[in-house]
């Protein structure tokens, strides 16, 4: 949407609907086959719905947004390339840890329009807090809640949805839904990370740059 240059006033509303439009299909799936850890979720959640919903209320300036929005899309590309491969030995973060951490993805979640997810999952597979599986089961109610936290804040502060918003999200609920399928079939996600990485390199650095 960044890209297409559309006002941040536009983006973050609408990019929180579909963020909760694919949470809530992803924190279904995860719920049903057993990967949500509620004891690892909570204290990640605790403190980032309230600061997700301040974020969500703030404005930034149109450059910095571009900035900000380019630079987690240069972070995913990282992300997509160099993540580990592999189960480790986990070891879960004290609560005032994660409590802390969650406060400081939840801000960034509700200022940009994400759910924070990128953010969660690299930490919690970095530190060695989760594995692959139970680290997604525990991102995708989280960026559910941040979502709904900082669309309640921005709507709180600019009363009205964008036109835009819904036509996208049932686009978005159709995509989640058909890509779920697929994904349980186990497509090969290797080549199709590498492609978005690529994806998200060239998007992120025209935001950054302001090409």
């Amino acid at each position: 949407m960044s890209l297409a240059g559309l006002a941040p006033e536009v983006i973050r509303p609408t990019a929180l609907l579909l963020n909760v439009l694919v949470a809530s299909i992803a924190t279904f799936q995860f719920w049903r086959a057993g990967r949500l850890s509620w004891p690892l979720f909570w204290p990640f959640a605790l403190a980032a719905v309230p600061m997700a919903f301040a974020g969500g209320a703030a404005a930034l300036p149109a450059r910095v947004f571009k900035i900000a929005v380019g630079a987690l899309l240069l972070f995913s590309a990282v992300w997509l390339l160099l993540k580990p491969r592999g189960d480790a030995a986990t070891v879960a973060p004290s609560r005032p840890l994660a409590i802390g951490a969650g406060a400081g993805i939840g801000l960034l979640a509700g200022l940009t329009g994400t759910g924070g997810g990128i953010f969660l999952t690299p930490l919690l597979l970095l530190r060695r807090w989760a594995r692959a599986q139970t680290a997604a089961g525990v991102t995708a109610p989280f960026v559910l809640v941040n979502s709904l936290a900082g669309l309640a804040g921005n709507l709180s502060a600019t009363r009205e949805l964008p036109g835009l918003a819904l036509p996208l999200a049932a686009a978005v609920a159709l995509g989640g839904f058909v890509g779920s399928s697929l994904g349980s079939r186990r497509l090969p996600h290797t080549a199709i990370e590498r492609l978005l990485a690529l994806v998200l390199v060239i998007g992120g650095g025209k935001l950054v740059l302001g090409l």
